[in-house]
């Protein structure tokens, strides 16, 4: 078992913090991209117009820059580029992995579509992923950066397998990649890396297949690198205690949304691992008060001490609309903020580990 969590938080704190106590801001990934940025891909897709590769990579480049910035004007600790490059989670990978191919788009819901990738041969590590990527945001932000990543048993669970025996033996070639990619991101100076499993959540009897795919990721990544894994939408008791064993630093969980019902899972046993939690739900386009958002903290206090938390919203912003989902991030930082100042001030009971005590009791 690979020796993991790491003390590696700390390299996230901005330089002259106002607090004595420091709760990490981020967010989990995706952004609403600019309509520019969704009229470019459509003149780039479209054979009769002058839009070529070199408009349509500056068109991303801006975009990407754009959003970053908007990231920090909003406060964050860590920010992404908000994945401008990325059309879809699972879509944008499979178009860089030897051994798929597209058959064409199949129906998610309502009247949405993505591009439903086949496996149809053995799949290998061909060109980079996201190191280019990676490097641009890099350059252009003045904070650190994390990387999402969609995880192995995720690409391997919503993909047509016509080449492998079972998913399993999928899951675990795609590990390797991801592996090769992270090695590949790392030398190129990324210290935060965030693998994304929602897939987890439809068939959690399968968290020993992800807790596997996880050891081969982190195989030989330095602990300096901080490692965390993020699940959405399921009932969480059907992988607790057991992601407690994954090789990582963090679990990032999407509790808002659900009210924090499922929050005393995580109470027994104690929660060993860095939590980051969701406080503003992604789903609803009404902007929680700074004072709504402290409170959701504090439940994350029922389950850590504020050195093992992480705050975030529950899940990607891609379908809010930007306002609306810049408002979240604004209003989450300055929660958190506030919360650090009232943790220094001794105005917060933080329950002893093991205890199930309100927060603010």
């Amino acid at each position: 078992m690979t020796n993991r969590p790491a003390d590696n938080r700390d390299q996230f704190r901005p330089e002259g913090h106002d607090n004595d106590n420091f709760l990490l801001t981020t967010v989990v990934g995706s952004y609403k991209k600019p309509k520019w940025l969704d009229r470019a891909r459509e003149l780039f897709e479209d054979e009769d117009t002058n839009f070529g590769t070199e408009e349509w990579e500056e068109a991303k480049d801006d975009a990407a820059r754009l959003i970053t910035e908007e990231h920090e004007r909003s406060g964050l600790d860590v920010v992404v580029d908000g994945e401008m490059r990325r059309k879809e989670m699972v879509e944008y990978f499979a178009h860089r992995i030897d051994g798929y191919e597209f058959n064409g788009r199949v129906k998610v819901w309502g009247h949405n579509y993505f591009d439903k990738p086949s496996v149809v041969d053995e799949v290998e590590y061909g060109e980079q992923w996201l190191v280019d990527e990676f490097e641009f945001t890099d350059e252009v932000a003045s904070r650190p950066v994390k990387v999402p990543i969609t995880g192995p048993y995720t690409l391997a669970n919503w993909t047509f397998n016509e080449a492998y025996e079972d998913d399993e033996a999928l899951a675990y070639d795609l590990a390797e990649l991801v592996n090769e990619e992270i090695e590949q991101l790392v030398d190129a100076g990324a210290r935060y890396i965030q693998i994304d499993e929602p897939a987890l959540a439809t068939t959690p009897d399968d968290h020993a297949i992800v807790g596997e795919c996880l050891e081969r990721i982190v195989a030989d990544i330095p602990e300096e690198v901080r490692i965390g894994v993020h699940v959405c939408y399921g009932d969480y008791s059907r992988i607790y205690p057991e992601i407690l064993d994954y090789p990582v630093d963090e679990i990032d969980l999407e509790l808002t949304n659900g009210n924090y019902e499922q929050i005393d899972v995580f109470t027994d046993p104690e929660f060993t691992l860095d939590l980051a939690l969701g406080v503003v739900d992604n789903h609803t386009a009404e902007v929680e008060t700074v004072k709504e958002i402290k409170e959701n903290i504090k439940q994350g206090f029922k389950v850590v001490p504020p050195e093992q938390l992480t705050i975030s919203p529950d899940c990607g912003l891609k379908l809010l609309p930007r306002e609306i989902a810049y408002q979240k991030m604004e209003n989450m930082v300055q929660a958190a903020r506030e919360v650090e100042a009232e943790l220094d001030a001794g105005e917060i009971d933080v329950p002893v580990a093991g205890e199930t005590a309100s927060a603010d009791d």
